[in-house]
Order: C-alpha cells, then sequence, then structure tokens
C-alpha cells in the first residue's frame, strides 16, 4: 500500500493500549511531508503512548503505522531496519550516556548505521554540534551541560543522519521559557531549511503556537481524536466549546 506523493505518514484504524487495556483507538490522521505536526492532549490521554507506537518501540493492538508506504507494524529485517533509519527521535529524557563524550554520543547512530571512516563520522557529528551551537562542547561530559544544552546535543544526535522524520516527545520538558523559545527557534530552522517533517509531542502550547502546522488533540475519556486541523483556528473557530478552551486554557 503506498502514500499520496505529500503524505509521509499514514495512520490508519489504529488502536493502542496496554496488557489488553485500550487507551486509544479509531486513530485515523495523516502527516504531511515536511510540515510541523503537534500531537496535544492533557495529561494521561496517550500522547507519549502513541508516539511510541509510530516509531515502532510498542506495537499497537490494531491498525497500521505506513511511514512512505512502508507499515512500521509488520516490516521485519532489513526492511525493519531500512525504514528506522528513515527517521530520528529525540526522548524526553534526553537518553545520553554519561561514560561518553557529547561528540560520542552524537556519532553514535554513524557507528550503528554507517561504515563511514572514523574522521568522516566525527566531521558529521560536529556539522550537526555546529548547526545546534555546541561545537564548543565535542569533547565535555554529558554532566557538564545545562538542561538547554543536553536538549540540543540529544537533538543533534537525532538528526546525525539527516533522517527525513525527527519525532519529539515533550522537547520542552523541564526547560526555561527562553530556552524553550530557542528550541523552537531550532526546530523550525530543521523544517523550513532542510525540509524534515517533525512530529512533536508537547503540552506547551505557546511553542504549538510558535511552531505548528497542524495538530491533533486527544481526549483520554473519548479514547481517540477530538480535534484536527490548524492551532490557531482551532482556538478560534472550533465548533466544541471542549476543544475552544483547552487552546485558550481556560476552565470547563
Amino acid at each position: 500500500m503506498s502514500a499520496a506523493p505529500d503524505i509521509i505518514i499514514s495512520v490508519r484504524n489504529l488502536k493502542v493500549g496496554y496488557d489488553g487495556h485500550v487507551i486509544l483507538q479509531r486513530l485515523n490522521f495523516d502527516v504531511r511531508r515536511g510540515e510541523v505536526f503537534a500531537i496535544l492532549g492533557r495529561t494521561g490521554s496517550g500522547k507519549s503512548t502513541l508516539i511510541k507506537n509510530l516509531i515502532g518501540l510498542y506495537k499497537p493492538m490494531e491498525g497500521e503505522v505506513l511511514i512512505e508506504g512502508t507499515n512500521i507494524v509488520t516490516a521485519e529485517g532489513d526492511d525493519r531496519l531500512r525504514l528506522l533509519r528513515r527517521f530520528g527521535v529525540l526522548y524526553q529524557s534526553d537518553a545520553l550516556f554519561g561514560s561518553m563524550t557529547v561528540l560520542e554520543n552524537v556519532r553514535l547512530p554513524l557507528d550503528a548505521f554507517t561504515r563511514l571512516p572514523q574522521m568522516d563520522k566525527d566531521l558529521v557529528a560536529l556539522s550537526k554540534l555546529r548547526l545546534v551551537d555546541l561545537k564548543g562542547s565535542a569533547a565535555k561530559q554529558p554532566a557538564e551541560l545545562s538542561g538547554g544544552m543536553h536538549k540540543r546535543a540529544a537533538l543533534a544526535r537525532a538528526i546525525v543522519t539527516d533522517p527525513g522524520i525527527l519525532f519529539l516527545d515533550e522537547p520542552s520538558a523541564g526547560l526555561d521559557p527562553i530556552t524553550s523559545a530557542a528550541m523552537d527557534a531550532l526546530f523550525k530552522q530543521l523544517a523550513r531549511g532542510s525540509g524534515m517533517t517533525l512530529v512533536i509531542v508537547t503540552h506547551e502550547l505557546p511553542s504549538i503556537y510558535a511552531i505548528a502546522d497542524r495538530v491533533i488533540l486527544l481526549d483520554a475519556e473519548k479514547q481517540s481524536i477530538v480535534a484536527e486541523g490548524n492551532p490557531n483556528d482551532l482556538r478560534d473557530h472550533a465548533a466544541d466549546p471542549m476543544v475552544r478552551h483547552f487552546f485558550r486554557r481556560e476552565a470547563m
């Protein structure tokens, strides 16, 4: 099954959960090539569970996740490996290895997925550190970095193989507003400058208004998507009062 040319991710009839307990179901949506797409919802709505199913970390109960026409749910062996190489992931915890330098952390995907000479891998990793304004920190240990620098180092690692898609799970978690805004600027640069597709799980509405082209809003009670579209349009014109209140941060 192939996707339309401008569709890079297609989710069809997806049901996700744990140990027989359904968290989300009847999920159908597309992500367009080159856009910033955000997954929103209140705490416990299943945002992080959904993204873990999108990247193949968890297996859904039902449905398909097509990435450029290939179903990550059923892909195996070399097909799955090729699919995994098409995207990068920035985890909420950053997941930097404390025993390695920043450069070694960023270089890890190149060590795993390429046969480039060591010097070439270092040059590529340094170029990504330069992109996130961390070239001077290449020889440091993760413990020497601030929270914002940790995020930027993890971002450099996520994009070191030049993936077409970047998944981000709560990228602003634990950051102050100024550092968070700087990260937003980096994300916008990646999407607008390189044509990378960004899929972001977040609860930070200022970030959404700053960078997102489209969003979906998840609801724990309905176990599904309750709104989809441009965040500004949903805030101002959504027919459902609950959706308008969410985007305006108003209590019901």
